[in-house]
This record gives C-alpha cells, sequence and structure tokens, in this order.
C-alpha cells in the first residue's frame, strides 16, 4: 500500500510541474458563437490562433510588410485595434506595436509554457491575439507582439 501511495504521490507532482491547461469560467464576450460557427468563420490557421492560441509560424506574416497608413483590426469581429503608426519592427517575426486604441483589448495572465507572460485578446470576441512585453520603444517601453493571422488591415483613404 505504501508502493502505490508513493507512485500516485509522484504522478500528481510531475503533473504540477507541467504547463498548465487553461481552465475556468469562459468570460461572456459580446460577439459569442459556437465552436461551430467560429470555425465556418475562420480559416483554419485563424482558428488555431484565435480560438485554441496558438502561435503562427515567426516571419510569414504579410503584415510584416505592411507600411501604409491605416487600421489593424480584429480578424475575428473587426474591431479596431492598432493604428498603423504605431507598428515597428521588433525583429521578432511578428507585428509588433508599442500601443493599442483605446477599448480594443483585454489582457491575461498565460502563465503556461514555464514562464508568465500577459496575453492579449480582443475585448469584443475575446479572440487570442497575441502577447504584450515590456521591452517596447518609447513612448509605452511596450511591445505587442500579434500574430499576423488574428489581423486585418485596413488602409487610410489616399493611404500609399
Amino acid at each position: 500500500m505504501h508502493r502505490r501511495h508513493l507512485l500516485v504521490l509522484s504522478a500528481v507532482s510531475l503533473l504540477a510541474l507541467l504547463p498548465r491547461v487553461r481552465r475556468g469560467v469562459a468570460k461572456i464576450f459580446e460577439i459569442s458563437k459556437t465552436e461551430a460557427e467560429w470555425k465556418a468563420a475562420l480559416t483554419p490557421e485563424q482558428y488555431a490562433v484565435m480560438r485554441e492560441e496558438a502561435t503562427e509560424r515567426p516571419w510569414t506574416s504579410a503584415l510584416l510588410d505592411e507600411h501604409r497608413k491605416g487600421v489593424f483590426a480584429c480578424a475575428a469581429c473587426d474591431l479596431p485595434l492598432y493604428d498603423a503608426a504605431t507598428k515597428f519592427d521588433s525583429g521578432t517575426g511578428w507585428p509588433s506595436f508599442f500601443d493599442v486604441l483605446p477599448n480594443a483589448v483585454g489582457k491575461k495572465v498565460d502563465d503556461a509554457l514555464f514562464t508568465t507572460r500577459t496575453e492579449v485578446h480582443c475585448r469584443r470576441c475575446g479572440g487570442h491575439l497575441g502577447h504584450v512585453f515590456e521591452d517596447g520603444p518609447p513612448p509605452t517601453g511596450l511591445r505587442y507582439c500579434m500574430n499576423g493571422a488574428a489581423l486585418q488591415f485596413h488602409a487610410s483613404a489616399g493611404a500609399s
């Protein structure tokens, strides 16, 4: 009997070391859909990033080379998130911004992958966008490191 207790205790201890799986009460967002509706509305890559919190491969987003004036919006609900004037080249391989538009995003603690980060999501639909770090340029010192698959770009009229 003692050996069995030791094995169970060891297994529980090992599980505690693994990254946490996201659990908890689902937040109600202004735009809510079933998972089937999200799958129908998003591309497979967008669904993986925005609904399953996957990360796109670095240097693959066409938005890295987007330098026109305009607004970057949520790919799922089209809520404006970032003014193009706040975009900068962080050298990370993902579109990065030093500031966010007012009332555009929500944040929560992400303690997966053996580290604690701040996850950023669309405040209207809850779609996962990326993470924010405190190593960005002035004036905010923030780097909103976003998945391009979670964004769409709307150029300003006359932008070139």
